[in-house]
């Protein structure tokens, strides 16, 4: 039983402003964006807590989870201007809920990370 705040939301126990619903993604809105354009994507019928918990056989999940998100990203309208896709793994990264997630960031233009071409 997946008993994680996503878990619950996927479940509908627990509200959340859905954008996005395929057979095995979810989409939804973060309740505190960092960006104009903040959107959570997570796999409905598998939980993984982290990518470091992921199995060769489960590699495809983060595959549906990026193409869910681009295919947003187009019917959104800002795929040609641009968008970030972050997941975090564990604390030092950032991670609180232990269901692994695809954050998608748009609508502004994004600071850089790391060296120079991002």
């Amino acid at each position: 039983m997946n008993d994680t705040l996503f878990g619950k939301i996927i479940r509908r126990e627990i509200p959340a402003t859905i954008v996005y619903e395929d057979d095995e993604v979810l989409g939804f809105k973060d309740i505190a964006p960092q960006a104009p354009v903040h959107v959570l994507f997570i796999p409905k019928a598998v939980h993984v807590p982290t990518l470091n918990d992921l199995k060769t056989d489960q590699a495809a999940l983060v595959g549906r989870l990026v193409l869910a998100a681009a295919e947003y990203a187009r019917t959104e309208g800002f795929a040609e201007n641009g968008y970030r896709v972050v997941m975090n793994c564990r604390e030092d990264a950032g991670q609180t809920v232990y269901h692994i997630h695809l954050h998608l960031l748009a609508g502004a233009t994004l600071g850089r990370f790391g060296a120079p071409g991002g």
